[in-house]
């Protein structure tokens, strides 16, 4: 789960993502695709609480963008990582829960957990609220498809779009419509609990998206998860949403700040899955790690698997 603490900004880009231009001098390039705002329509009239979100997000990205973050280069020059780090930006997240849940609570503090990840086919239903446009639903939906045919690529795992029998829900609603989405959200994760309802239908303005996941605790496998994006974010926010959320639930729950490059870091200095993500992912689902077992256990197989991974360099 994302959430992030950032101030009030003035507008950087604002005028070239409202005019739907592309974003060359406020992105670097990268190896991949260059990142363009698509071309929407108006949005339809947003009720004063979902105005206020909107202009609030598109701040907090104009911000990012002046302060050189949100970058969507995917294997920066200037942030080397070697098989050692590697390995242990691996055990960082994959070990660890971002938050420690009590009965009540939910803290922001890192958690040890076994080894989690999904044994089951992935089948992903994308899900809109009433606010959101036909044209912008096109653009949503084949944004999270294509992430998801990457992320199938990379793990090796089985994800489909389907809204046939689905175990992956990815929302995408307005302040308001969040507001109501806590009987939803119980349905689709039965064991969620209070408190995380709670932080999803009164998200607040520093915290960017979440996601939530369920698993079998004899198996340590994810059995359902539910993402929550806020539709009134700008492009390239949304897409970080997209590229974190989704990604974290495949197994990699915890955020470390001595990764880097990552999207798995609080510092929001890249918005994309970078090279050293996907080889964490590949990590994950090497079958030579198994769901359960501990940081203890992995330890030596990581180290193992990493230096492998980056061509013998440890």
């Amino acid at each position: 789960m994302a959430s992030r603490v950032r101030g009030p900004a003035l507008s950087f880009c604002a005028a070239v993502l409202a005019a739907a231009a592309g974003l060359a001098g406020c992105v670097e390039t990268s190896s991949q695709p260059a990142f363009t705002p698509a071309a929407v329509a108006q949005p339809p009239r947003d009720t004063p609480a979902s105005a206020a979100m909107r202009t609030h997000y598109t701040e907090v990205q104009s911000l990012l963008l002046s302060e050189g973050l949100l970058r969507t280069v995917t294997s920066p020059p200037d942030a080397p990582f070697t098989g050692r780090n590697l390995a242990e930006n691996f055990l960082r997240i994959a070990f660890f829960n971002e938050y420690t849940y009590g009965n009540d609570s939910m803290t922001h503090r890192a958690s040890p957990i076994h080894l989690l990840r999904w044994d089951t086919p992935v089948r992903v239903s994308v899900v809109f609220g009433a606010s959101v446009p036909p044209d912008r639903r096109s653009i949503d939906r084949a944004s999270v498809a294509s992430y998801f045919a990457k992320l199938a690529s990379i793990t090796g795992h089985q994800i489909e779009m389907t809204d046939q029998n689905p175990n992956f829900w990815v929302h995408f609603a307005s302040v308001d419509e969040l507001a109501t989405l806590g009987p939803t959200l119980a349905r689709e994760l039965p064991e969620i609990a209070t408190n995380q309802i709670g932080s999803a239908t009164a998200m607040d303005a520093n915290t960017y998206c979440q996601v939530f996941t369920q698993s079998d605790p004899l198996t340590s496998t994810y059995v359902a998860a539910a993402a929550v994006i806020p539709s009134e974010h700008p492009d390239l926010m949304r897409l970080m949403c997209i590229n974190e959320e989704l990604a974290q639930a495949l197994g990699l729950p915890n955020d470390s700040n001595a990764a880097r490059p990552s999207i798995f870091n609080d510092d929001e200095e890249f918005a994309l899955l970078t090279r050293q993500d996907e080889l964490m992912l590949r990590l994950l689902y090497n079958p030579a790690l198994r769901p359960g077992m501990t940081e203890d256990e992995a330890r030596p197989i990581v180290n193992t698997l990493a230096t492998r991974l980056m061509g013998g360099e440890s």
